[in-house]
């Protein structure tokens, strides 16, 4: 055991060993990780609150929620999203979030509590995190970009005369008799495409260009801030997350009530709103739904085990679960009318449709659309000034989660080793993160973002989801995982949430990765068509962190001395496999058997 591990608790819990004639019938202890004074603490309540709601509510309630509510008909998506949420979602957040407050560990070495063949879903977490840093910090570099260039009295993106513009660009705002065509190309997307991207200098992921040094910079600095909010643990960075997660907020309450005021705003909020009932027959809707609660909530990243781990035993974590849970969700539904109401005032100045408004989806919203429509209102600096602080937060949450998940994960599986050098250890990963974003600041830099959100993360962490839920609810056994609760929170969890845990999250999880992989969604960003070996090399990625739980598994069960009938509970029973005694007793098991029959 680890150091951390050395703690058991007032009154712990035991089974019954196999039903075998050879075996003691005696109940086996099996240890429990409680408060230990060794390992860090949540200085109050509300640094983890904010901290889970930091990581939850990320740049994709802006801009991922939005543009695929209207992709799938407005109002229509919201019933999915709802049903999806309460049967799949907000069961395994719950579940993340009692299964680290119990175990008190990170996502690698709290397998060998709950089923240690199964550890390898750890070491893929931690290297899915390692991709999301790879390009997410990148997103958040763009917006530092805008940030920096807000600072002026005429918004850079605001007409077509600068160096960067093509004789596409065309202003309709402000002016009358301007035609708009397929090859039309507002001021704001060429400033995102031509000056902040310099994509036009690439020919693709075959000749991705150069760095980017204005945008090498800018990495630079978020990573810097990353750091020292992260160097000390959880007592630095529960403090950070209060201005970084209340200050999205503020901003999003000022931009839905200017955004109201807008002309043409209603159009938008119709269009949000109203929904296309034949839509719910459509399976590509409730896929989309399901993906879209997955991946917003962040079951799976190792981040809910993480942040949990540092809080006290008797937390009241199904409390905690609700209460963010329907923070994210209601958070994602408010960024729906700031989107809206700003698209629907778009599609007033253009004269045309609210779903013809938006041509490129993704991370353009938040770097075309919007910034587009900010440049054309009365204050614009200001108002693009705290929309990029707003991106600026809402990114740098996330990133300190899924860092932090990295960090637990790893110094939990090595203290001996990381015990007393957490600052060094940060510093090692912020470096290996910032060298493996350098491909995504190059001038085809927007096409490695996009390879590695689709296939870095994309199947691979719904799979380690799926894989999660089946070894804790089937494995480990939805009884424990229940007493577990109780020894918690004084009460077991309901039917509901058992019957959620045993069969509909895991259906719920197997549902997205069946759906992606009969229809696989053809890859393009603007007008740039994936080649065939891009998708392969995709593949390749995706596989390179879901391979380590094949291979634990056969390291287990190849290196664990003994049969596999004795080795079995050690690898699969996490009852017996907690304990020295278990190996000890199967081993004087077996020498009494050769001895007998010698």
């Amino acid at each position: 055991m680890t150091r951390q591990d050395s703690a058991a608790p007032a009154g712990s819990l035991s089974v019954q060993g196999p039903s075998n004639p050879g075996y003691n019938t005696n109940p086996v202890p099996v240890p429990v990780i409680t408060q230990t004074d060794t390992r860090d603490k949540w200085s109050k309540k509300m640094d983890f609150l904010l901290s889970v709601i930091g990581f939850a509510v990320d740049l994709g309630n802006v801009w991922r929620f939005p543009y695929i509510c209207y992709q799938n008909g407005g109002g229509a998506f919201l019933i999915p999203y709802i049903v999806m949420a309460i049967f799949g979602g907000v069961p395994l957040f719950y579940m993340e979030l009692a299964l680290g407050q119990f175990h008190r560990t990170g996502a690698i070495s709290i397998w060998k509590h709950i089923c240690p063949i199964f550890k390898g879903i750890g070491y893929a977490i931690c290297v899915i995190s390692l991709y999301v840093s790879f390009y997410y910090n990148t997103i958040i570099a763009w917006a530092l970009f805008y940030f920096y260039s807000s600072f002026a009295s005429v918004l850079p993106w605001t007409n077509c005369d600068n160096a960067w513009n093509t004789e596409n660009c065309t202003n309709y705002f402000l002016k009358d008799n301007v035609t708009w065509n397929n090859y039309s190309r507002s001021p704001a997307e060429e400033f995102y495409t031509r000056n902040v991207l310099e994509i036009h200098k690439s020919d693709g992921l075959s000749n991705v260009g150069g760095v980017r040094w204005q945008l090498m910079l800018c990495l630079f600095l978020i990573f810097t801030i990353v750091y020292f909010s992260l160097w000390k643990g959880v007592k630095t960075s529960g403090k950070v997350v209060w201005v970084t997660a209340t200050l999205p907020y503020v901003v999003l309450f000022i931009l839905l009530i200017r955004g109201a005021t807008l002309p043409g705003a209603w159009k938008g909020v119709v269009f949000y709103l109203q929904p296309k009932w034949e839509k719910l027959f459509e399976t590509s809707v409730w896929v989309d739904a399901a993906a879209q609660i997955f991946f917003s909530l962040g079951p799976g990243f190792g981040v809910l085990l993480a942040l949990s781990s540092y809080n006290p035993f008797t937390n009241n974590c199904y409390r905690d679960a609700i209460v963010t849970s329907l923070v994210n969700c209601l958070t994602s539904f408010m960024s729906g009318f700031v989107i809206f109401t700003m698209l629907g005032y778009m599609a007033e100045k253009r004269n045309v449709n609210v779903e013809d408004v938006a041509r490129d989806k993704g991370p353009s919203l938040l770097f075309i659309t919007y910034p587009e429509a900010i440049a054309n209102m009365t204050g614009s600096t200001f108002f693009a000034i705290i929309f990029f602080v707003m991106m600026i937060t809402l990114g740098l949450d996330s990133t300190f989660g899924g860092l932090e998940a990295i960090i637990t994960a790893v110094m939990d599986e090595y203290p001996e080793y990381l015990a007393h050098r957490r600052e060094l250890f940060v510093l090692g990963l912020v470096v290996v993160c910032f060298l493996g974003s350098l491909s995504t600041l190059t001038n085809g830099g927007a096409y490695v973002v996009k390879l590695l959100e689709e296939f870095g993360v994309g199947s691979s962490i719904i799979a380690v989801g799926f894989l999660e839920a089946i070894a804790v609810s089937w494995f480990y056994g939805i009884t424990r995982f229940s007493n577990d609760i109780k020894s918690m929170l004084g009460y077991y969890p309901g039917l509901f949430w058992k019957v959620c845990w045993v069969a509909i999250s895991p259906a719920f999880l197997a549902y997205i990765i069946v759906s992606s992989l009969l229809k696989p969604a053809p890859l393009q960003l603007f007008d740039y068509k994936y080649p065939d070996w891009s998708i392969t090399v995709g593949y390749i990625i995706g596989a390179s962190s879901f391979m380590w739980i094949p291979i634990y598994m056969v390291y287990k069960l190849v290196w664990t001395p003994g049969s596999l009938k004795q080795v079995r509970p050690l690898i699969l029973d996490t009852a017996w496999c907690c304990t020295v005694e278990v190996y000890i007793h199967l081993s004087q098991i077996h020498l009494n058997s050769v001895f007998h029959n010698s």
